[in-house]
């Protein structure tokens, strides 16, 4: 039996579509990556250690003023950002529950940076290393 060269092209551009349209995990998601967090709420300086393992994440963090408290993270993966939102419970805060949202920015190599909002913790400016 013989093959033409449409039989060859369909049979490749079927197997290539079928290995994109199937991603697998890659290593970048496999290793956790972490980062520290420095911020401010009313003249009170913050500070949070995360780590992020597909795309979930879990920070601990507190202010100056004693409030300490663990949130947990959903991240929303895209090429370069990944865009966050989260939920955690603080003690010596307002309030005991706690949200956050933010942005990380993760271009190639090994370091990457984000920003975000937390309303026990305030503004905040990330620093984190990929493994």
């Amino acid at each position: 039996m013989k093959l033409d060269s449409f039989s060859v092209t369909a049979t490749l551009t079927l197997a290539t579509m079928g290995v994109i349209s199937f991603p697998q995990a890659a290593a970048s998601q496999l290793t956790p990556q972490g980062w520290g967090a420095v911020g401010v709420e009313d003249s009170d300086v913050s500070y949070s250690l995360g780590v992020r393992w597909f795309d979930f994440g879990v920070e601990l963090g507190g202010r100056e003023d004693g409030a300490t408290g663990v949130d947990v993270l959903k991240f929303v993966s895209f090429p370069l950002l990944s865009p966050y939102v989260g939920v955690g419970l603080y003690s010596d805060a307002e309030d005991d529950v706690a949200i956050s949202g933010g942005l990380q920015v993760r271009p190639p190599g090994n370091v990457f940076v984000g920003v975000g909002y937390h309303s026990v913790r305030g503004v905040n400016g990330q620093l984190g290393i990929k493994f």
